[in-house]
C-alpha cells in the first residue's frame, strides 16, 4: 500500500467512528410500535445499518412482515410515512446512547497533527451529521461533511468521494477512504481510490476483507502506525 503521497482521509461515520446502533435501534422500535408492529433487538437492527435511513426503515418493515407472516407489501407512501416517524424520533435522540469507538477521538487528533486533512462521507442524512459531530466535540477536526442526501448519488457510487476531491482540491491519489462497510470499499474502488477496511463495524455481518480493501484493520488506533506524517 502506497501511503507516502496521501494528504486527505475520508471517513465513514456509523460503524467507523461512531457506534450509533443503540440510538438507531430505539428510533426503529419507536417507529414499529407506533405502527403496531413487532420490535426487534438492538443486535438484529445493528445488522441493518449502513445504507441510509430509508433503507434502514425499509429493512425493519420487511422483517416485521416476515416475523408476523403477513401477506403484505408496503407502498412508497407507507414507507415514507414510517420514515417520517423514525426521523422525527431520531432527530430528538441522536446522541443518547451512541458512543465513539475506542480511541477514535485521540486518533483523529493525532492524524490531524500529522498533517492530514479529514472529511466525513456518510450515507446518513446530512441534517444529523453536523449535530452528531458537534455532540462529540469533533467539529474542528473535519473540513467537509457529506451525507447520503448531499448529492444525487451515495456510496457505493463513487460520486461522493469524487465530489470530496473536487471540493478539497486534491486528486484521488491523495486520498484514502476509510470505513467498515462494503459500500465504502466499493465506492473507493469505483473512484480508483485506495481504501482501508475496518473489521469492527456493521457491514451486514460480512467479512470486510472479502471486498479487498487495500488494508484491513481491527481497531481505529491502528491507523496511526500505518499512516506516516504528511509533513516530514
Amino acid at each position: 500500500m502506497k501511503q507516502e503521497n496521501k494528504t486527505v482521509l475520508l471517513f465513514d461515520l456509523d460503524g467507523t467512528l461512531l457506534d450509533s446502533a443503540p440510538d438507531l435501534a430505539k428510533a426503529v422500535n419507536h417507529m414499529l410500535l407506533t405502527l403496531n408492529l413487532k420490535e426487534f433487538s438492538q443486535e438484529v437492527i445493528r445488522s441493518w445499518v449502513g445504507n441510509g435511513a430509508k433503507t434502514l426503515v425499509e429493512r425493519a418493515l420487511q422483517h416485521s412482515i416476515k416475523h408476523n407472516v403477513l401477506n403484505k407489501t408496503f407502498s412508497e407512501v407507507e414507507i415514507n410515512s414510517a420514515l417520517a416517524i423514525f426521523l422525527k424520533y431520531y432527530q430528538r435522540n441522536l446522541c443518547n446512547e451512541s458512543v465513539l469507538y475506542e480511541g477514535v477521538k485521540e486518533t483523529l487528533v493525532a492524524l490531524k497533527k500529522k498533517g492530514y486533512r479529514l472529511a466525513i462521507i456518510s450515507n446518513k442524512p446530512t441534517e444529523f451529521i453536523t449535530p452528531i459531530i458537534a455532540g462529540y466535540d469533533l467539529t474542528e477536526l473535519f473540513e467537509l461533511l457529506i451525507g447520503g442526501d448531499s448529492l444525487t448519488e451515495r456510496k457505493p457510487h463513487p460520486l461522493p468521494l469524487l465530489h470530496a476531491c473536487k471540493v478539497l482540491d486534491v486528486t484521488v491519489d491523495q486520498c484514502i477512504m476509510i470505513g467498515d462497510s462494503k459500500n465504502d470499499i466499493m465506492a473507493a474502488k469505483a473512484a480508483n481510490m485506495q481504501s482501508i477496511g475496518l473489521t469492527y463495524g456493521y457491514n451486514y455481518g460480512e467479512d470486510i476483507s472479502v471486498f479487498k480493501p487495500d488494508w484491513c484493520l481491527d481497531t481505529f488506533p491502528e491507523l496511526l502506525p500505518l499512516l506516516p506524517e504528511v509533513f516530514c
